[in-house]
Formats: structure tokens, sequence, C-alpha cells
């Protein structure tokens, strides 16, 4: 007799929020069933909050600009064992975390990410996955970890993500859990996703200007010396 495959974990999924009011319907539609959004406004104009809200999503307000800051806020308003991250853009589909979650739930991976695939012709501007190309690099000479993307959409649980201690508040965030999760011993994987064109104007990547000082920040990340981290490793066996 076969046993039936377990039900999915109950997630978390973190939205970091810059005026999407256009983009957050689609994003919000794909949270998988009996998951929660946590939309975190990060100072909307255009009534992002109000939609989210409107479409079911919990809403966190963080004043403090930048995605990092965001992105924890919605980490600490997190209440699931298990907390994905994912852009409001539309650019990714949140649905797609289900095998992330999974994996972090059995015991496979403590920490997944999402490498970008484009499926349409400037979904990922040139300058951008150059940027990207080069950090990866510099990650896997940092930290071991051969890794091809630093992207947004990513999995792991939630106790061991607020262990790590994260301090940066800006672009070099999503490095910076990566880093001291690879310092901390961490199994770290990645998983190919579908990138597609994002609704509205990138804040990041959308510009040569913006592209560099996020490199720029993630740089400064990487100077970080190794055991910057706390040591102490509680994950599942």
């Amino acid at each position: 007799m076969t046993t039936p495959a377990s039900p999915s974990p109950v997630a978390d999924v973190v939205l970091p929020c810059l005026d999407e009011a256009a983009a957050i319907p689609w994003v919000i539609e794909r949270i998988p069933p009996g998951w929660r959004a946590i939309v975190v406004d990060n100072g909307s104009t255009d009534g992002s909050a109000d939609v989210a809200r409107a479409h079911g999503a919990h809403v966190v307000h963080e004043p403090q600009r930048g995605f990092g800051a965001a992105c924890h806020a919605g980490l600490l308003a997190a209440t699931a064992d298990i907390v994905c991250f994912c852009d409001c853009d539309a650019s990714l589909d949140p649905g797609l975390l289900v095998p992330f979650a999974d994996a972090v739930h059995a015991g496979e991976s403590d920490l997944v990410l999402g490498r970008r695939r484009p499926r349409e012709r400037g979904a990922w501007p040139p300058h951008a996955r150059a940027g990207n190309a080069v950090l990866s690099r510099m990650v896997r000479r940092r930290t071991g970890l051969r890794l091809h993307d630093i992207g947004p959409l990513r999995a792991a649980r939630r106790a061991e993500l607020t262990g790590l201690d994260l301090t940066d508040r800006r672009g070099g965030y999503p490095l910076q859990m990566v880093v001291r999760a690879a310092d901390a011993g961490w199994r770290v994987t990645e998983r190919d996703v579908p990138y597609l064109p994002r609704t509205g104007r990138s804040k990041v990547t959308g510009t040569w200007r913006g592209t560099w000082n996020t490199v720029r920040e993630m740089r400064a990340v990487l100077r970080e010396p190794p055991g910057t981290a706390p040591s102490t490793r509680t994950l599942q066996p």
C-alpha cells in the first residue's frame, strides 16, 4: 500500500512592496492555499496597502526605506515555521515556492533559492544579469557555494532565519542571508524558476545606477569577516 504524500507545510510569504498596486492582485492570487501573504508596505503612495488588504493579505507598514528593512519587518511579523520571500512585482510566481517549502520541511535543505530563468525578452535587463553574475562569482569565492543567482525567491525556517541576526536593511539583505547561512553551515540549494517581465518600473535593476548601487551594497556584505553570524546551529536534522 502506497503511503500518501504529506501535505505541503503552511508557510508565510513575505512580499516587500513599494508602489506595486498594479501587480499585487496577480501575486496574491497565486499564494498557495492555506499560506499567508505578508505584504510589507515600504512607503507606497499608490494605495498598495489598501489593494493588498482588499485581496486578503496581512499588511505590515515599515517606514524605514530599504529592501532589507521591508524584508526583515516581514520576517519579524511572520509566525509560520517556514518563511518564504518573493518580490511583489509579478516577475515571480509565489506558487513556485511549494517545492521550496517542502524541501525545507523535509530537511533536505536549510535555505532554498530560486535561480531565475527569463522566459520572455526583456524580463532581465543585461546590466542586471551581468551584475548578478559578478556577485555570484564573488559569493563562490567567499563561501564556496556554487550559486548562479542571488534572487529574491527563497524559503527557510523562521527561527533559524531570525537566529542569523541579519543587519543589512538595504539591497544587501538577500546576500547577507546567503553569506551568513553559509558561514553557519546551512545546506543551501538552488531551483530553477521562470522569470517574467515585472509590472511597472524597477526601483533597483531598471537602471544602471540602481544596479550599481545594489552591487555596491552587496559587496560591502561580502567584506564581512567569516564568523560575523551567530555560530549556534539549531537546524532540523
